[in-house]
């Protein structure tokens, strides 16, 4: 197959006369959420693809992307219903609410952070209304050509270089070593725990700040990366917690207890602490608890990428917010960092979202291959059926033959 050529499967047929996809772009309605779908360059990439853009009147706007911007880029601006009514494909950033979901017709898709493992009777619904629904959770991430489309990537970057912003404006002193004629302020100690892609750029930043910066995490291979940030790498002798897809695995309940009495020995000799152990569609594991906290010097900070209503990596964090414990520790949820750079995180994702409609929708309509590795991944549903199988079995968990049928579109 030559570069460019469609892969040809019983679900995929090229017809004579392709027609363009409306794609439509809705503001974002979730509390604090200041990122758009697509910002005017993603527009533009698309509109020269051949489609054509729908845009909610100051969708874009918190992001500074106004509505002029758009529409000299090819989009056409319109009232929420109206794109909601044109679309083809309608792309978000956070899940959905109901009230958006409901709206949706047959044949209709939507593409986005949506959350599929707490959003499961959600999934349920749009199949049996044959609305094709695609998650970015569920795009296979090891897969070379799929990096393009890796959205919980680009804005686990963002907000990995936020978290060292945030840390170092709530820490009360400087970060760097200051020597002045008033004399000389140490540096501050930082260690960031999980060095994924948000953990790797939290190293980056706070080391460019002046840090002296440790990253910790249970895969021993993470050494060479941490260090060649010029970060010190320190690792768990519990266990070497290599899991697949390039995640840690989950620990045993035996080794988390002791990975946690090793960890509350080794955090207390730092001032700041940032976590990004985030695990789409499952409970955060606990990485700070709070005999750690309270063993913590008074002005040391923890920054908790993992916050979420279903707990964080820092005991007692609340997603969003900032507490300050009596003994003088402040632990900031920040499970939505992204947000906080709302220009470059929609930028980033603008670019995962046109990599996607170029992969499912080459000719304007949907061509889900159920053979394609990315495909059969990140569709949710469509056609009427639940056609993920990690999604399909969190529905159902019992055994069916059905679960390794192939699903065709219609």
């Amino acid at each position: 197959m030559t570069e460019g050529e469609w892969p040809v499967s019983s679900a995929t047929t090229r017809t004579a006369t392709s027609r363009a996809a409306t794609i439509g772009v809705l503001g974002e309605t979730a509390a604090d959420e200041r990122r758009v779908a697509l910002d005017p360059s993603a527009v533009a990439a698309l509109v020269k693809s051949g489609h054509a853009v729908r845009i909610e009147a100051g969708a874009g706007k918190a992001a500074n992307f106004f509505d002029a911007a758009y529409a000299a880029a090819g989009a056409r601006i319109a009232s929420r219903k109206q794109v909601i009514d044109d679309s083809d494909a309608l792309v978000v950033v956070r899940a959905p609410a109901e009230s958006l979901t409901s709206k949706l017709r047959a044949e209709q898709t939507i593409i986005g952070l949506l959350d599929p493992f707490n959003s499961l009777e959600q999934l349920r619904d749009l199949a049996e209304r044959r609305v094709t629904a695609v998650a970015f959770e569920l795009l296979p991430r090891t897969v070379s050509r799929a990096q393009s489309m890796d959205a919980l990537s680009s804005q686990a970057s963002a907000a990995g270089y936020r978290a060292a912003i945030v840390a170092a404006e709530a820490y009360g002193r400087y970060l760097p070593m200051m020597i002045t004629a008033s004399g000389t302020a140490t540096p501050a100690k930082v260690i960031v725990m999980g060095t994924g892609v948000a953990g790797l750029q939290a190293i980056a930043t706070t080391r460019r700040l002046g840090a002296v910066v440790t990253g910790y995490d249970v895969r021993a291979a993470s050494r060479q990366e941490v260090e060649s940030l010029g970060a010190t790498f320190l690792t768990s002798t519990i266990a070497q917690g290599e899991g697949s897809g390039g995640y840690a695995r989950a620990l045993t309940p035996e080794e988390r207890a002791a990975q946690q009495e090793e960890l509350a020995t080794a955090l207390k000799s730092f001032d700041v602490i940032i976590t990004t152990a985030k695990v789409p569609g499952r409970t955060p594991p606990e990485l700070v608890s709070q005999q750690t906290i309270e063993s913590l010097r008074p002005g040391s900070v923890c920054v908790d990428l993992g916050s979420s209503d279903r707990g964080g990596n820092v005991a007692g964090s609340v997603p969003g917010s900032r507490i300050l414990t009596p003994g003088g520790v402040t632990i900031i949820g920040a499970g939505e960092l992204a947000s906080d750079l709302p220009a470059s995180s929609s930028q980033m994702y603008g670019r995962n979202v046109v990599a996607v409609i170029a992969s499912l929708m080459p000719d304007g309509v949907l061509a889900f291959d159920p053979d394609d590795e990315i495909h059969h991944n990140i569709v949710a549903c469509t056609g009427g059926r639940i056609v993920n199988e990690a999604v399909r079995t969190a529905l159902d968990p019992k055994p069916a033959a059905a679960t390794h049928e192939k699903v065709h579109a219609s």
